[in-house]
């Protein structure tokens, strides 16, 4: 018997002699890539080589929820994996029981165990069991489940073997998140980097928009990336949509005020979603077609600009603390952009506000002197010339300088309306009357193809009331849209006067001499007068 003892002993040590090497290979191996997922495949097939299973998973689990969201297999054929359908979510069976207790299990027959359940129609036949925590520090990333031992059963010493190669696999995961982590933030830091140099290089305010929505979208691997802006109604209303589909339908989608999402976001708060179309939160349309979701607010110095909100299919992987912490740093950064590249826009509207007050100010103190002083030299070289002058003869010098002295007179007109128009500010809509005819008349060029000439005559802003002036407006569209339906018309005038003698009956009470005169050169040549 003490031979058979000591044959027994020599076999094990045997045995653990030749498998040293291999868990030697194996704890070696697991730590040669930095690419999560490919450590995780090599992990799980180190380990079925080493203990000597027919089949082999490791199943990630996210802390917060305490379910299996990745299942890294070996042994399976493509066939039977199909045949298995959907991923099981860690809370029954075997596979929930480790994710609960975190212990080593070894069980020698699965249909014995009361624990084994669930188990999905297609599954391979399974008896010998064998499970592993895998810790990354003091956190547990996943299992590692093996079955089937191809020779005997799982012993006390597979069991060791798995636990030492489950302890190694923990740093090599450690260091392989660590390396993911740092190049997702480099992504994420690139990505942002990417907003803020197009929005202060001049985009307007709606691609600067879509920019920081397709950008995230991109960064953070979702089905779609929005911006929304509140209303003033008090609620939120997508204004930009990023989609690899069409965009279309989620354009105008609001939330509608007093949402619990709405009132969490206007606080400041993030909003994170494991569902959109089963989160009793979501009240939008467009809710069901989509599943995990991060409604981040773009807020700067305390004020909210809005919600970049991003939404992924539904059965995608919920958003780890790594994605929300990386996309809310982002959301702070494009909103800071945002911010900017409006001030930018501001300072740069301020400066062309600048320059035309600048040219309105030369055309009024040198161009409109200049040209004033020489109307009076050629009315008083008229004076003398018509003196002087034979009356017979219709085309004489008089006759030419009275002519000339009406062209200065109809460039000062001119040049004194450009003056008027430079000092409004073009994007806001005109409140003087002057304002208002040149906004018509403006209008109107579009149509005709060439811009009318405006003359105003007499203090019209403030003897024209408002009542006389919406009349006023009103016969000055009827008169360019007659123009615009007659043929030959090259050139059209407008002339406008207050405080003139008479008033005619179109005037009101404090519009003195309010009067109307449009002429165009058609065929034959139109006037129009009002009143």
């Amino acid at each position: 018997m003490d031979e058979d003892a000591d044959t027994d002993t020599a076999g094990d040590t045997d045995e653990d002699a030749l498998r040293l090497p291999m868990l030697l290979e194996a704890v070696l191996s697991v730590g040669t890539d930095l690419e999560l997922r490919s450590t995780l495949q090599h992990i799980v097939d180190s380990a079925a080589l080493l203990i000597g299973a027919r089949y082999g998973a490791l199943g990630v689990v996210d802390p917060e929820r305490g379910r299996i969201t990745e299942l890294f297999t070996c042994g399976m054929t493509d066939e039977e994996r199909q045949r298995i359908g959907r991923l099981p979510d860690g809370h029954t069976g075997l596979l929930g029981v480790l994710v609960q207790d975190r212990r080593p299990l070894r069980i020698d027959d699965l249909a014995t165990d009361p624990r084994s359940s669930g188990v999905p129609p297609g599954h391979p036949e399974m008896h010998s069991f064998l499970g592993v925590p895998i810790r990354v520090h003091t956190e547990v990333f996943g299992n590692l489940y093996l079955t089937e031992k191809r020779e005997g059963r799982f012993t006390e010493e597979d069991l060791s073997l798995l636990r030492v190669l489950a302890s190694q696999a923990g740093i090599a995961i450690g260091n392989a998140r660590l390396y993911e982590t740092a190049r997702q933030r480099e992504r994420w830091i690139e990505g942002a980097a990417a907003v803020t140099t197009a929005l202060l290089t001049g985009a307007s305010a709606e691609n600067a928009l879509m920019t920081v929505a397709e950008q995230a979208r991109i960064l953070a691997d979702a089905s779609a990336g929005v911006v929304l802006q509140p209303t003033p109604e008090g609620g939120m209303e997508i204004v930009a949509a990023s989609t690899t589909d069409d965009p279309g339908d989620l354009i105008g989608t609001a939330i509608a005020p007093g949402s619990p999402v709405l009132v969490q976001l206007l606080g400041g708060e993030p909003v994170f979603v494991e569902d959109s179309a089963t989160d009793p939160r979501m009240t939008t349309h467009v809710r069901s077609r989509f599943g995990p979701s991060m409604m981040l607010p773009l807020q700067s110095g305390g004020r909210l600009i809005g919600t970049l909100a991003l939404p992924r299919r539904r059965d995608d992987p919920v958003y780890t603390a790594v994605d929300r912490l990386l996309a809310s740093q982002f959301a702070s950064q494009a909103a800071l952009a945002l911010v900017l590249a409006d001030a930018r826009h501001d300072r740069e509207r301020l400066a062309v506000f600048e320059d035309r007050d600048r040219i309105a100010r030369d055309l009024h103190d040198l161009v409109v002197q200049r040209l004033f002083a020489t109307e009076m030299m050629l009315e008083s070289t008229r004076r003398r010339a018509a003196d002087s002058a034979d009356p017979s003869d219709p085309g004489g010098d008089s006759a030419l300088l009275g002519r000339a002295v009406d062209e200065l007179d109809s460039t000062i007109q001119e040049v004194r309306t450009t003056i008027f128009a430079l000092q409004q500010p073009p994007a806001d809509a005109p409140t003087s009357f002057r304002g208002k005819v040149l906004r018509e008349t403006g209008g109107a060029a579009v149509v005709l193809g060439f811009q009318p000439s405006v003359h105003f005559a007499g203090a019209v802003d403030t003897l024209i009331g408002e009542e006389t002036a919406d009349r006023l407006l009103a016969a000055l569209r009827g008169a360019l849209a007659a123009a615009h339906r007659r043929p030959g018309v090259g050139a059209i005038t407008v002339e406008v006067s207050a405080g003139g003698p008479g008033g005619g009956s179109g005037a009101a009470e404090g519009d003195p001499g309010a009067r109307l005169r449009v002429t165009d050169d058609g065929t034959p040549p139109t006037t129009v007068d009002w009143p």
